[in-house]
């Protein structure tokens, strides 16, 4: 959930509402200075990154100006996230959008803390009590389409049905009448409603399934198609699709759960071998393969219920379906896909990460890191499990979050800069592709969130010195020979790129950058740019230009990032004081090329 701030009253009574619900502060950057808030300039643009990122958004000013700066990016409201306006005292709650998609419930919330009482304006909530387009955890709708039509012929004063057993329908004030112009069916199989007819689905039934390695996704789709279609059986009741913990990365698997919008969740041998009894169709084949008679049909009774149809085969996969006496608890019920996101946060400064970044961190159970990249990003993980390691503790860190996501769970790896420069990702492969690595590590699921790198951020303060060909070297002899540092040096010299050196200095090693400038200097004028940046993005930094003879290895330590400009690279102090360093890619050259033909 986010917060936007505007003002200090805003902000006094977001922390209010952070307290209890948790979510990240985001204020006016010309009004708000702490260092717990995320800084924003732009009101409009901030409005609508915010809602972009599908999150719940609290905005603690005038409903009008939230309106005025979504209005033209609103699209369908059975999309929309929870945006809600609220008085900077507290004093008014209103949840403008996603009502239905758990605005009214966050505002009810909201106005809980707040000790006032929620502005919910939506008409089926004010007059029946609840919210027919948005049941209750475990319900589906199958026809949400036809719900104005519905609701409207509700309000025109028509009476409704209930066919079926549904307490949540029965706990509001719908005018329900055994003989009304409306009706409402709980369905058990396929049912087509229309405006006068609302078809809802008890999710009861499990859906197991086991298939050979690498089996393509629309062959197992296809299976479970046909199967429910042969038994009269909705997709809408499918409460999850169970396997086999063997079975946690196989791509069709995730495919099926993705079509059909339900969880994946895998059982351990133990657990599916404690169904062996009840199997209809045990198979030694099967057993012999994967230590179990049966996958399909042992997923599906694991989860709860009475096998109601029994496996069926397609050439690489088998289905089966259980039906459980309530609705299924998927997410409780063995074991989810860990998941590892190696996070790029950038330099440190919070409107420096990147949303995606800012995403994988929202969604993950575990933070893990070093302290310090902790602490920068404190706004983000404030409710968060997470697990700090010191300096030089780098492999420890990336197989703890390793294991974490091996054992379940969703876990993001932060690292400074971009997570692929000089950091955690390539580790975290690394370890991943050793032959001695578990084979519950080769299950999880991977991705890396893109962050500034160092090079970028040090760029971008000075100018444009990257505008031309470039590249980046460590000078860290921890893990690489001195001999290849200094090669690479020598050849990056020779081909004149732009070189950006990362671990410059230590306390132990204090001649390489000189070497590497010793070296430059035979390839490139002693007056070529140098750009030192030191803790960018933190309260520290600090930005230095110079030259290549007067770079001093005294001037930079690990906290330092150097630039060496290449022969063209150019540095110019403009009358503000702040520096113009660039590298052109030629343009002038061009131009006057085709001036002169």
């Amino acid at each position: 959930m986010n917060y936007l701030v505007l003002s200090g009253a805003g902000l006094t009574t977001a922390r209010r509402l952070q307290e209890k619900l948790g979510g990240v502060i985001h204020g006016y950057a010309p009004r708000l200075s702490e260092v717990d808030v995320r800084p924003f300039d732009d009101v409009s643009m901030a409005l609508r990154d915010l809602f972009a990122s599908n999150e719940s958004l609290v905005a603690f000013c005038a409903a009008g100006i939230v309106i005025r700066h979504l209005a033209p990016v609103l699209s369908d409201k059975r999309t929309d996230a929870p945006v809600l306006a609220v008085a900077e005292d507290g004093s008014a709650v209103v949840p403008l959008l996603g009502g239905h998609h758990g605005g009214n419930n966050l505002a009810r919330d909201i106005g809980e803390i707040l000790s006032v009482t929620p502005a919910i304006t939506t008409a089926s909530d004010n007059m029946y009590g609840l919210a027919l387009d948005d049941p209750p955890v475990g319900w589906r709708l199958a026809n949400p389409e036809d719900m104005k039509d519905f609701v409207t012929a509700m309000r025109d004063g028509a009476s409704v049905s209930l066919n079926g057993v549904c307490d949540w329908l029965l706990s509001g004030d719908l005018p329900l009448s055994d003989d009304g112009a409306l009706r409402i069916t709980i369905a058990g199989g396929p049912l087509e409603g229309d405006g006068k007819h609302l078809v809802y689905h008890r999710q009861d039934l499990a859906l197991g399934v086991g298939c050979e390695r690498g089996t393509d996704s629309a062959e197992l789709i296809q299976l479970i198609t046909d199967t429910l279609a042969a038994n009269h059986l909705s997709p809408l009741s499918l409460a999850g699709v169970f396997s086999l913990y063997l079975k946690m990365d196989e791509a069709a698997v995730h495919a099926a759960a993705r079509h059909f919008d339900i969880p994946a969740r895998f059982f351990d041998l133990i657990t599916l071998k404690q169904q062996e009894s009840r199997l209809a169709n045990p198979s030694d084949i099967v057993k012999a393969e994967v230590g179990v008679s049966g996958v399909a049909e042992g997923a599906a009774l694991a989860a709860g219920g009475k096998l109601i149809v029994e496996k069926r085969k397609s050439r690489r996969a088998t289905c089966a379906v259980s039906r459980a006496p309530k609705i299924i608890d998927a997410l409780s019920l063995g074991m989810g896909r860990g998941h590892l996101s190696v996070v790029g946060i950038g330099p440190g400064r919070a409107d420096w990460r990147t949303g995606a970044a800012e995403a994988a961190i929202r969604r993950a159970d575990t933070v893990v890191g070093y302290s310090l990249y902790l602490d920068l990003i404190a706004d983000l993980v404030a409710d968060k499990d997470c697990q700090a390691y010191g300096l030089g503790e780098e492999e420890d860190r990336v197989r703890a979050a390793i294991e974490l996501a091996a054992a379940g769970r969703n876990v993001a790896l932060v690292s400074s800069g971009d997570a692929g420069v000089y950091a955690m990702g390539a580790l975290a492969h690394e370890l991943l592709d050793r032959d001695e690595a578990p084979a519950a590590w080769g299950r999880i699921s991977i991705s890396l969130s893109p962050g500034i790198s160092a090079m970028q951020a040090a760029a971008l303060k000075a100018g444009a010195p990257l505008g031309h060909d470039f590249c980046a070297i460590s000078l860290s002899d921890l893990l690489t020979p001195r001999a290849d540092i200094l090669k690479r040096v020598e050849a990056a010299a020779a081909g004149d790129f732009v070189i950006s050196f990362y671990n410059p200095v230590s306390k132990r090693r204090r001649d390489l950058l000189a070497l590497a400038r010793d070296i430059l200097l035979r390839h490139r004028p002693a007056d070529t740019p140098v750009v030192l940046a030191r803790d960018l993005g933190r309260p520290g930094e600090t930005l230095t230009v110079l030259t290549l003879k007067e770079l001093q290895v005294d001037d930079v330590d690990m906290l330092t990032l150097v630039m060496i400009g290449s022969s063209e690279t150019r540095a110019r102090r403009r009358g503000d004081g702040t520096w113009s360093v660039y590298t052109p890619r030629g343009y002038a050259a061009k131009m006057t090329k085709a001036a002169s033909q």
